[in-house]
């Protein structure tokens, strides 16, 4: 990837954990969980466990990163 790229990339440098950490912090898991229905946000959450699953399942992570996008524009 070229540095142009990177630019176009709101979310070039920022971590998933960041980012998982920040939505927590914005919303608890409980309303992560209804604006995401992943497993790992409704059932016994914690942030290494959704780090684990958001690592292994592409679909998931972009809601959350999209979800993050959103918070980000307010």
């Amino acid at each position: 990837m070229t540095n142009d790229e990177h630019k176009n990339n709101p979310l070039h440098g920022i971590k998933l954990k960041q980012i998982l950490e920040e939505l927590q912090e914005e919303y608890g898991w409980e309303l992560l969980g209804q604006m995401v229905e992943i497993r790992c946000f409704n059932y016994d959450p914690s942030i290494n466990s959704c780090l684990k699953f958001l690592r292994k399942t592409p679909w998931a992570r972009t809601k959350v990163e999209n979800l993050y996008l959103r918070l980000m524009k307010k």
